[in-house]
């Protein structure tokens, strides 16, 4: 037989002993790549720890990781092994699989999903349902102009990609946890079935209640980011809301954009911390993000990489010239809050042009700067701390040669 099992649960295990009962078992695996390809989601366990949990259950004689790819990447290991039977269940078989059986010889034997006997019926979605698959979104450019407090300077889209919930979502790290969450009270697993811009909006009304009592409206990017799925760019112009919205699905476009984006996780933005202190907003600021934002969009539908970078960077860049706090924060007491060892006041001062004298944040950028293959970087949302978000050469490559790096899944429409 022949899967994933990357949620292993007792209908695998059951599943494992009534075919069993045919003979000697051997257990293909579905490989980290497959299932990222097919899938288009990162595996919960590794490849070696499913084929460890595999191999340590008393009915399966063997198992192995398949070297095929799609749904028939089983084939180059059953060649191998020569086996007298293929079991697949009710839910798992196809004509493919018969033909192939029939071509090679292989009886082919179909098994009903049975759950133990007391025990709950099983499924690897069912139990995904009960995790929350709730998206969340990555800005790759123009962050801050959903703000009319800088579009009424000059108009300019945001860009977005919606992302799916492959890695820990963890809170205060600029990937818009906050709107998550407010989802998360209306709809706890996943996001309804409906047009997705009416849905943004029904998020963003909900997230922004005129009876909040700290007087702040959340940007209207966190919303569309999350419930508007694929690479997505809204312009604003001195309003909440976007006057207008422009989307692409292009399947090329956006697995290019997955093998050129990697996140490094950071220290989450300190509680108290203020990344708006000492804003420098003006029209010649406004605009520099306007145009970062238009370059970024034109060179992602180009696939131009060195375009996209230098816009990318240029974006970012344009954000710390309005809010140095984004890379520099400052807590509630006035101090810069990323080196406590070597605090600086400036409570009372215009924080333009201060300089600090070293912190976690710049460090850990100055260092990531460096590495092969980072070819630009941004902190995602108003900063401060959380994840890097960086244009890479190659993702697959860079997250092999550094742990840490996180490959990110865009969320497909339908998904």
């Amino acid at each position: 037989m022949s899967g994933c099992y990357d949620l292993l649960h007792s209908g695998h295990v059951e599943f494992f002993r009534q075919a069993a009962e045919y003979g000697d078992l051997y257990v293909g695996i579905g490989s980290d790549a497959t299932i990222q390809e097919y899938k288009h989601h990162k595996t919960v366990y590794s490849e070696q720890e499913r084929l460890f949990m595999v191999k340590s259950i008393r009915y399966v004689k063997d198992a192995f990781i398949n070297a095929g790819s799609g749904i028939m990447d089983f084939v180059p290991t059953v060649e191998a092994l020569k086996p007298d039977i293929l079991v697949v269940n009710s839910d798992g078989g196809n004509d493919d699989k018969r033909r192939f059986c029939e071509e090679h010889g292989i009886e082919y034997v179909v098994l009903e999903r049975v759950p133990q006997p007391g025990l709950t019926a099983r499924s690897s979605t069912d139990l995904k349902k009960t995790e929350s698959r709730i998206p969340t979104r990555l800005d790759l450019a123009g962050t801050w102009i959903d703000q009319p407090y800088v579009s009424q300077y000059a108009p300019g889209w945001a860009l977005t990609i919606s992302l799916e919930p492959t890695f820990e979502i963890r809170e205060r790290c600029g990937l818009s946890t906050s709107t998550r969450n407010m989802i998360k009270k209306i709809w706890p697993y996943q996001l309804p079935n409906m047009e997705p811009e009416t849905l943004a909006k029904l998020v963003f009304c909900f997230e922004n209640d005129p009876e909040r009592s700290d007087g702040i409206i959340s940007g209207a990017q966190d919303a569309i980011g999350v419930c508007v799925p694929g690479l997505c760019r809204h312009y604003y112009n001195n309003r909440f809301w976007p006057e207008k919205i422009e989307t692409c699905y292009d399947e090329g476009i956006l697995s290019w954009l997955e093998n050129h984006l990697a996140m490094i996780p950071m220290e989450p933005r300190m509680p108290g911390c203020s990344v708006v202190e000492g804003k420098v907003i003006d029209e010649p600021h406004v605009r520099a993000l306007a145009k970062a934002a238009d370059d970024c969009w034109k060179a992602i539908l180009a696939r131009d990489l060195s375009s996209f970078a230098a816009a990318y960077q240029a974006s970012f860049e344009a954000q710390v010239a309005m809010f140095p706090g984004m890379v520099r924060p400052v807590n509630g007491e006035g101090f810069r809050v990323q080196d406590e060892s070597r605090r600086t006041k400036v409570k009372g001062l215009k924080t333009k042009g201060i300089q600090d004298s070293g912190g976690a944040i710049q460090e850990m950028i100055d260092r990531w700067a460096k590495v092969p293959g980072v070819l630009a970087y941004k902190m995602p949302g108003a900063g401060g701390g959380g994840y890097l978000a960086c244009v890479v050469s190659d993702s697959d490559s860079f997250c092999k040669e550094h742990a840490e790096a996180i490959r990110l899944t865009i969320r497909r429409p339908g998904m």
